[in-house]
């Protein structure tokens, strides 16, 4: 029996228009992911990684070709169909975090769930104290974001990611605005997340990262040159 892969981009071109013509920055993509795969996708800045990124989101619409992710054909949900497919099936992880200030760490894990609507009512608050309580800052939750450290915002907006309980969990430079030994820890939890069977896709810079994913597809020019996977947790 075949299984539907989780992410299928088929034939995808993006283009922006400029005043000189338009900017490819994806160009005929075809990429499938299966569910509980770990993907870096890797390449230098301007090779199609955050689009990409953004088109697996519906964040971004493709020019043409097709984006189906968790059983949905992007390109045909209308905005606000896409917004509310998004709430329940994407975690997003930033650079640099994008909690909400004036919020409470856990009245920002407490947000996407109250938005989304899938979560019950009753079962919100200590389904965001678990999270936290997993991501190792469960005794940050009712301290502001300024109030914490990068790593410590960081796991918190990992929490708040998963808040949905989502199939794909997306992540752009993660580690990016991290000191090292905090990116190495931030990368245990993505590990983690995916020993137990969560899918995500991570758009890197970062060598550390490629270490641990079980696959890595780098871009050049908006097209995927390569493809491979690793070994990972395999010792010689």
């Amino acid at each position: 029996m075949t299984v539907a892969p989780a992410i299928q981009v088929s034939d995808v071109v993006k283009t922006y228009p400029l005043t000189a013509g338009e900017f490819i920055a994806i160009d005929d993509l075809s990429l499938d992911i299966a569910q509980g795969d770990f993907v870096a996708i890797v390449g230098r800045s301007g090779s199609g990684k955050t689009t990409l990124l953004n088109l697996l989101a519906g964040i971004d619409r493709p020019t043409s070709g097709t984006v189906r992710v968790a059983d949905a054909d992007l390109g045909a949900l209308s905005e606000s169909a896409l917004a509310a497919w998004r709430g329940r099936n994407v975690g997003l992880v930033f650079q640099f975090f994008q909690l909400l200030p004036t919020l409470t760490v856990v009245e920002n894990v407490l947000l996407p769930m109250d938005f989304a609507t899938k979560i019950p009512v009753g079962e919100r608050r200590d389904r965001a104290r678990h999270l936290l309580e997993r991501m190792g800052v469960a005794d940050q939750a009712d301290k502001f974001p300024a109030m914490l450290s990068g790593g410590q915002q960081q796991r918190a907006a990992i929490a708040r990611a998963l808040a949905n309980d989502p199939p794909l969990l997306l992540a752009d430079e993660p580690t990016g605005n991290l000191d090292s030994v905090t990116a190495g820890a931030v990368l245990e939890l993505f590990s983690d997340l995916n020993a137990d069977g969560q899918t995500i896709v991570v758009v890197t810079h970062e060598r550390d990262v490629r270490s641990i994913a079980g696959r890595q597809v780098t871009l050049v020019d908006g097209r995927v040159a390569e493809d491979e996977r690793a070994l990972v947790g395999v010792s010689v």
